[in-house]
Formats: C-alpha cells, structure tokens, sequence
C-alpha cells in the first residue's frame, strides 16, 4: 500500500504543532509561569525548550521518515539485525491510547463548555455555583459519555477522510482559527482595567521573584515543561515525519514546529495573566483554571458571554487537533500491522477508544472511591501520570538511545536522515551533549517526576 504524503509543507507544520499544542499549554504553562516568577522563569524555559525538546523532536521525525511508518513498525525497519529495539512499539502504541482515555473525556467537557457559555447559563451565577455547574457534569456520566462519543466520532470521520482530503485539510483551517481567536482574546485581555499589572508580571523578568521560589525549583519546572509540552516519547510526533518528503532538513521543521507550540503557550499567557490581575484572581493549574476560574472572569467582563464563548471555541480547536493527529497515529498502527483499509482501522478504533475512555467517566462518579496515587485523586491522574511521568521521558530516552549509539540505528545515518533537504542542518558538533549529557537529563527528570509525586 502506497504511504499517503502531505499536500504541503505548511499542513505539516501545523498538524505537527496541532499535536504538541494541547490543554497542557493553557491550563499548565500560565500557572507554573505564575508560580515560578514570570517572565524570568519564560526565559529559562526557552532555553531548555532549545536543549531538550528540540533535538528529540528531530530525532522522532528521522525515524519516521526514514522507516516510513509509524512506531509500530518504524523500529523493526530500522534497527540493526537481531536487535530488539521494536519491542518498544507496544510501550509507545499504549502512549497513544492511554492518551486519548482522558484526552477526549476533557474534549467532551469543553464541547459542552461552548454551549454552556454560549447559552449564558454562567449569567448571574457567583463562585459558589459556577464551580457547581462543573461539580454537577462530574456526577453525570451519561452526559459526559454522549460528550465523549461526540468528540470520538466528529475526530475519527475527519481521519477517516484521508490525509490530505481530512487530517491536513481540516487541521490548516482549525489551526488558523484557533490562533487568530487566541490574539483576539489576548488583545481584549490586554484592554481590560487594572491588566497592565498582570502584563508587566508576565513580560518583564524579575529575577528576584524566581529567586524567592528557589532556583533549583525554578530549573525543574523550566525543564519539566519545557520537555512534555511537545508530546515526545510515544511517536505522536513520529508519525508526521513518515508523510514528509526529503526536500526539507529535519532540524528547521522542528523549530517551526517547536515555535508555533512555543507561541500559543505564550499567547495563552497573554490571555490568562492580564484577566486574572483584573480581577483580582490567582490563576489556578488544571481543569479549574478553565472551567471554573476563567467563567469567573467572564462572568465579570463586559460582553464575558461571546468572550468567554470565543474562549472554549479556541479550547475545542486546541483539544481537537491533538485528538485529530493522536488519532492519525493511531489508525496508523492497525495499517501498518496488518495492511487493513484506513476505514476499517478507524471502525475498529473507534469503538476502542470509546469503550477505553469510560474508566476516566466513571472516576469521577461510579468509581470515584479508586483513588490510585493517594487522596484526592482518580483514574484520570492514574492516566495521566504513567504517559507524562513514564511513557514520554522513557520513550524519549529510547529514541536519543536509538539514534546515537552504535548498538542502534546510529549517530552517521540519523544526522544523513535529519540532513538530506534543504534548511537548517543538525551541527554533528552536538554529538557528545546529546550522546551521552541529554539521556542523563531525561533520566533525571523522570527520576524528578517520581521525587516530587511521591517524596516532594
């Protein structure tokens, strides 16, 4: 079967940087930006962001390309004779589904979300009861399944439509959107009485605040997110690179890739930091930041209604085209093992995932007594926590293996791979920093994970 290829350079790089930009951009990096200084701690994270992601990104597009496939068979067409660097493929094929248990359960919620503020159901609520609408959809998993389903289907009929005629078609046109709305909320943002604090907090580095956090804490947050925010490990990224042609060098396509991923996370900041010191509110970390901080806000903005529902629109569009390129990933696995039709693949795998995401439903009401990683928590966290804190930093560390040592694919026919094009090449002078000095950091940091999980 011939591999399907991308109609153009541009769908790539956004279907790419659909992928990496997630919820994890607007609900994670706002907060532990706040938390950790501000703009200091922005700078930091950039450059991390250029040590760590960037290099790895790189490496999961050779493999693709040069395998032409995804990662449940890219290793056993690239690896040295009677090595077993293909056993990984099933670690990064759970990735992906482990993923998409939770990642869609949150899509439905904001689907629902966009209606909810569409409807001015948040219209004269207080605190107390907008963070009850929220409280109320957790013990109702019939309507958080329909949700669910909802997300599952519109998601797999886009993938079911092919590469180009749906992924790359679809994903250009909601990528756009999703970013010219983010700049449209984040100039009303910036109007807002009393933002030009929140503005200043974000923009200007005061190193005394990332101080007073501690330096040592600053650097683990930086690294950290500077590591997961691109999705690297599981061969969510890999994907793409086997749908490329060898025109362009690897290395400049990470780095546009990694800048759109980069400037949505700072947009979001510029959407988040100016309304919450408007307000007087403390940006929250997770699903309260969005579902019930931010109707807070719009609740007490000016026109907050069509605000807030251009808001969950952009949320939809964020969620939707990561589930829309893990998906491609996913159908990607049955074609390759077993040369079936993309429409069979995606029959198959939609029931799959749907029944696969009812435990994350169900933790929230029927099973909420599981409470898997200590009090407070539930099969959401569980899930969340062996892709972020295992499966991307072990996965990461087995494509930099890969690439770099002579019992793998090897550092000479990676940087051929990464080179042949045209573009920015990938200096062969990095070798020994990310040979030997970069596994050791993503050893450190999935040792770090653990440490403040369960010790810090």
């Amino acid at each position: 079967m011939q591999r399907e290829k991308f109609g153009s350079r541009l769908g790539f790089i956004l279907i790419s940087a659909g992928c990496a930009i997630g919820l994890g951009n607007v609900w994670r990096f706002p907060y532990i930006t706040g938390k950790y200084g501000g703009a200091a701690f922005v700078l930091i994270y950039l450059v991390f962001l250029v040590l760590l992601g960037l290099p790895i990104m790189v490496m999961e597009f050779a493999v693709g390309r040069a395998s032409q496939a995804s990662v449940a068979m890219s290793f056993d067409r690239l690896e040295p004779l009677g090595t077993k660097w293909h056993w990984y493929k099933w670690f990064g094929m759970a990735g992906n589904y482990l993923l998409m248990m939770f990642y869609t359960t949150i899509g439905g919620w904001i689907l629902l979300y966009v209606f909810k503020m569409a409807g001015g159901e948040f219209e004269g609520k207080n605190a107390d009861e907008i963070a009850g609408v929220f409280g109320n959809l957790m013990e109702k998993p019939g309507l958080m399944t329909i949700c669910m389903i909802l997300v599952v289907a519109v998601c797999f009929g886009i993938v079911c439509m092919g590469l180009q005629k749906g992924v790359e078609k679809i994903t250009k046109k909601m990528m756009i959107l999703l970013l010219a709305l983010m700049v449209i909320l984040a100039i009303r943002s910036a109007t807002l009485p009393g933002a030009g604090e929140g503005i200043r907090f974000y923009l200007l580095p005061d190193f005394k605040k990332a101080a007073e956090s501690g330096l040592k804490e600053v650097i683990f947050a930086a690294m950290g997110q500077s590591f997961f925010t691109l999705s690297l490990g599981i061969g969510a990224i890999a994907i793409f690179g086997s749908y490329i042609d060898k025109k362009r060098r690897l290395t400049g396509e990470a780095v546009c890739v990694t800048v759109l991923d980069t400037c949505v996370a700072l947009i979001a900041g510029m959407i988040i930091f100016p309304a919450c010191f408007a307000f007087g509110v403390q940006p929250d970390s997770g699903p309260s930041l969005i579902f019930i901080t931010l109707p807070n806000i719009f609740n007490s903005m000016s026109g907050g209604r069509i605000w807030g529902t251009l808001f969950f629109l952009c949320m939809l569009f964020a969620a939707a085209s990561t589930v829309i390129a893990v998906f491609e990933n996913i159908i990607a696995f049955a074609m390759d093992l077993t040369n079936c039709s993309r429409a069979k693949a995606v029959v198959i795998n939609l029931i799959a995932i749907v029944i696969l995401s009812l435990p994350c439903i169900l933790g929230f009401n029927v099973l909420s007594g599981f409470q898997p990683l200590g009090a407070g928590s539930n099969v959401l966290d569980l899930e969340d926590f062996i892709v972020s804190n295992n499966l991307l930093p072990l996965g990461s560390l087995v494509y930099l293996l890969f690439c770099t040592s002579r019992y793998g694919w090897g550092w000479k026919k990676f940087c051929e791979e990464a080179n042949e094009g045209e573009g920015i090449k990938f200096p062969k002078w990095t070798r020994i920093y990310v040979s030997y000095i970069l596994p050791l950091i993503v050893l450190f940091i999935f040792v770090q994970g653990y440490w403040s999980k369960f010790v810090g």
